[in-house]
């Protein structure tokens, strides 16, 4: 038997990197007594993995997550558990039990999507200029800059749509990004590469992102265990 589960990762937690996002939840899963499997071998882990990786800095509306038990567990008893030993900055949005042969999570996964917030003084149609102009590049190269090399990444692969309202002083952005197995484009890339190639009037660092809904062939990932 497995569990899906859906969860948030909070403002309180957004600077943690993403190994140690998941060794908070591997914690909570010790204190909820769930009867976890483990591998075998010398080294044994516990049986539970992530869709995709989440930026440092970013919130997440949308981490799911799958862990393997080792025997059932009612739904009442398995959510109540889990949810009381999640820590600050972790909330509970479901928990789907399921059997039998699933696609990985890491597998499955293809689009992730964003709502950024940015303080803009700008107007909203000067933003929908610079995102046209985004769109109508014949060619968009995002240079990525790591320890020991730079590597040129095509951001109109992965940058798939858009779409931009103004809200106050601020714009917000709402970025659909093709996730593959050969790599993606970070949300905070995307606003940099607006920002500095297409004159997007925006501080990169002042963006607070969060992801709202990771998805597979249009659908979110429950829908391909409930099918």
């Amino acid at each position: 038997m497995k569990l899906r589960a859906l969860l948030t990762k909070g403002e309180e937690i957004r600077f943690i990197s993403h190994l140690d996002y998941a060794a908070l939840i591997e914690r909570a899963i010790r204190r909820a007594k769930l009867p976890v499997a483990y591998s075998e071998g010398f080294n044994p882990h516990m049986k539970f993995s992530f869709a995709s990786a989440l930026a440092v800095g970013v919130t997440s509306e949308a981490e799911v997550m799958d862990v393997e038990l080792s025997r059932p567990v009612a739904q009442p008893e398995a959510w109540d558990r889990l949810a009381a030993a999640l820590p600050p900055g972790v909330r509970l949005g479901r928990l789907v039990p399921y059997e039998g042969k699933a696609k990985s999570l890491m597998a499955a996964v293809d689009r992730a999507e964003y709502r950024v917030r940015v303080p803009y003084a700008g107007t909203e149609e000067e933003a929908r200029r610079s995102v046209a102009a985004f769109f109508a590049a014949p060619e968009v190269v995002y240079r990525r800059v790591l320890p020991k090399k730079t590597r040129e990444v095509d951001a109109k692969a992965y940058l798939k749509e858009i779409r931009v309202e103004k809200e106050g002083g601020c714009l917000l952005l709402f970025l659909a990004i093709a996730v593959t197995p050969e790599g993606s484009l970070k949300p905070g890339e995307a606003i940099g590469l607006l920002a500095h190639d297409f004159s997007l009037a925006v501080e990169p660092r002042e963006a607070e992102i969060c992801r709202t809904a990771l998805l597979s062939g249009g659908k979110d990932l429950f829908a391909l265990i409930e099918s």
